[in-house]
């Protein structure tokens, strides 16, 4: 398989090679296009710069189904994205919203079958849910050990690969930036989620704030479904456009959800507003 080469040191988000300081994506899981040639084509109808491409779930498998490990198949996408001018900034392993890592003895396999992924695309971060873990790995005692371990071992092939891993906890700042020092290994990073940070309560732009521009790999900038972006009361874009700016990061801003409940099934429509919001507030381009 041709593989782009990729330099072989850990590089910070901010030194991604990319037109602009803000760039918009979204989830192909999502958008209902996993693994499906298609999801390109969205992109461009909805006005997206990229998607975030998934591994495909897991299940009761041993490996995600991902049909990328196919020779042929790698060449078709990375060929149509390429010529459709969208790009792929992340690879998701969104099974394990449903998976317990600690629980998978193989997940050095699938960790390298995420990196082989990745570097079909040039992909630069890899975005690792942790919901399917429970709750028990979040105090002390073995779970929490096993978890830290794994998340470092992990951390260290992606470093090696030269990309990075961003982890979804769920949990506030104070709890990620522990964590974080915890696993001590540059390849791992926080992947930021507007939603869990409102449905918790906590200021969007403190909790940026707080977690600092270094340990932010990139961003699912949506709420849970009920209404769109340019409607929701919890979500100030342009706030928190000042905070980043403030910080100095830079990156992805990827839609996962935000779907307005009277149209949840109309993908277009939910996820080309969204991502019209999110390139006016963040790139200057005027709504249609």
């Amino acid at each position: 398989m041709m593989f782009l080469v990729l330099l072989f040191v850990c590089l910070p988000e901010s030194l991604a090679q990319m037109p602009g300081r803000y760039r918009v994506a979204a989830c192909d899981w999502m958008m209902l296009k996993r693994q499906k040639l298609g999801e390109f084509a969205l992109a461009r109808q909805i006005g997206a710069d990229g998607v975030e491409l998934d591994m495909g779930p897991l299940g009761k498998r041993l490996l995600f189904e991902n049909a990328l490990r196919e020779d042929a198949v790698a060449v078709r996408f990375r060929h149509t994205a390429d010529s459709m001018d969208v790009a792929v900034p992340s690879v998701a392993m969104s099974g394990f919203f449903a998976q317990n890592l600690v629980k998978r003895t193989n997940y050095r396999d699938l960790m390298n079958d995420c990196l082989a992924t990745m570097k079909v695309f040039g992909s630069k971060v890899a975005f690792l849910p942790l919901g399917g873990s429970g709750k028990e790995w979040k105090q002390k005692g073995p779970q929490r050990d096993s978890m830290v371990a794994i998340l470092h071992d992990m951390g260290e092939m992606a470093c090696a690969s030269g990309v990075r891993i961003g982890i979804r906890t769920g949990e506030d700042a104070k709890f990620d930036k522990r964590l974080l020092k915890d696993i001590g290994s540059a390849g791992v990073g926080i992947y930021f989620n507007f939603q869990d940070a409102a449905d918790g309560g906590r200021d969007i732009c403190k909790e940026l704030k707080r977690l600092g521009r270094k340990r932010i790999v990139q961003i699912h900038a949506s709420n849970t479904d009920a209404v769109n972006l340019p409607d929701d009361p919890e979500i100030d874009l342009p706030a928190i456009k000042r905070t980043l700016d403030r910080m100095g990061w830079s990156g992805w801003l990827v839609v996962e959800r935000s779907r307005d409940a009277k149209h949840v099934r109309d993908v277009k429509y939910n996820f080309g507003r969204n991502v019209a919001y999110l390139k006016q507030v963040f790139q200057g381009e005027k709504l249609k």
